[in-house]
C-alpha cells in the first residue's frame, strides 16, 4: 500500500480563513482576504474547529494518490460520494500479471498463504487463457468482415479484457487518484479510522490523516474516529477500547 498527498488547495489557509471571516464579520468580498496574517488565520481555523462549523472547510480540497490496494478497498471508498475518483481501468489495462493484496491473517499463516498464492496464480493463468482465446475469436470475426489486421487486433484486445476481467478477484490490486474537500475528509476519518472499519481502508485512512495533519495541523487536530468527540456511536458493536483510541489520535 502506498498513499501520497499529491496536492491540496493553493492558499488553503487564506481561503478557509476568508470564508470564516465572511460568516462572522461585516467584511465585504473586496476586503475579505486582507489582514489575514498567520496569527489571524490560526485564530479563524481554531474558531471553526471549536464551534464545529464545518461548511467553510468545503472550500478547500486534498488530492491523494493511492496504489497497492485491492478492488475490495475500491468498493468501500467509493461509497464516500462527495469526492472525485480516477481509477485504473480493467477494460483498458490487461491484468494478466496482477499483484494482489493478502489479508494479514492469511499472510502470517504459511499454509494459508501458500493456498492463497496458488489460487491467485491459477486465476492469473485462466485470465490470460480466456483473454487470449477471446481476442483470437474477435480478431478472426473482424478480419472476415474486412477490417484490417492492426485495427482488428486493437479492438479485439479491448473486447477480450473487458469480458475476462469478470474473473479477477477482489484481491486484485488497483490504483487511484482521490480528491475530497476537508469536510468530506473529516467525515471519512470519522468512519474509516474507527477500529470497526475494515483493516485495509482503516490503514489507508490513517495514512491520509497523517499526511494532512502535516500540512494543516490545526484543521485536523481533532480528526479521527467519532469517539474522539463523544460517546462511541457503534453501540453494542463498539470495540470497547475508546480510551486507547483517544490516546492514539489526540
Amino acid at each position: 500500500m502506498k498513499v501520497k498527498l499529491m496536492t491540496y488547495t493553493n492558499n488553503a489557509k487564506q481561503i478557509l480563513s476568508a470564508a470564516a471571516k465572511l460568516c462572522y464579520s461585516s467584511s465585504s468580498i473586496d476586503d475579505i482576504m486582507s489582514n489575514l496574517d498567520e496569527e489571524n488565520m490560526s485564530q479563524f481555523i481554531k474558531m471553526l474547529s471549536d464551534l464545529g462549523h464545518e461548511s467553510p472547510t468545503e472550500h478547500i480540497s486534498f488530492t491523494f494518490g493511492i496504489e497497492g490496494v485491492s478492488r475490495s478497498f475500491l468498493a468501500q471508498i467509493t461509497r464516500h460520494r462527495i469526492a472525485s475518483y480516477s481509477v485504473q481501468s480493467q477494460r483498458y489495462v490487461r491484468k494478466e500479471n496482477f499483484d494482489y493484496v493478502i489479508p494479514l491473517e492469511i499472510k502470517k499463516n504459511p499454509q494459508l498463504k501458500k493456498l492463497y498464492d496458488h489460487y491467485m496464480d491459477f486465476i492469473r493463468d485462466k485470465y490470460t487463457e480466456i483473454s487470449d482465446k477471446l481476442k483470437k475469436i474477435h480478431m478472426d470475426n473482424m478480419i472476415k468482415e474486412g477490417i484490417d489486421y492492426k485495427t482488428s487486433e486493437s479492438k479485439a484486445e479491448k473486447m477480450a479484457i473487458e469480458d475476462a476481467r469478470f474473473l479477477l478477484p477482489n484481491a486484485c490490486d488497483t490504483k487511484m487518484v482521490v480528491t475530497m474537500n476537508a469536510r468530506s475528509l473529516n467525515h471519512f476519518f470519522e468512519l474509516r479510522c474507527c477500529n470497526r472499519a475494515q483493516w485495509e481502508i482503516r490503514a489507508v485512512a490513517n495514512e491520509m490523516l497523517s499526511l494532512v495533519k502535516k500540512v494543516m495541523p490545526q484543521l485536523f487536530s481533532n480528526a479521527g474516529p467519532s469517539c474522539l468527540r463523544g460517546k462511541c456511536p457503534e453501540g453494542k458493536m463498539s470495540c470497547g477500547n475508546m480510551e486507547k483510541v483517544q490516546k492514539y489520535y489526540l
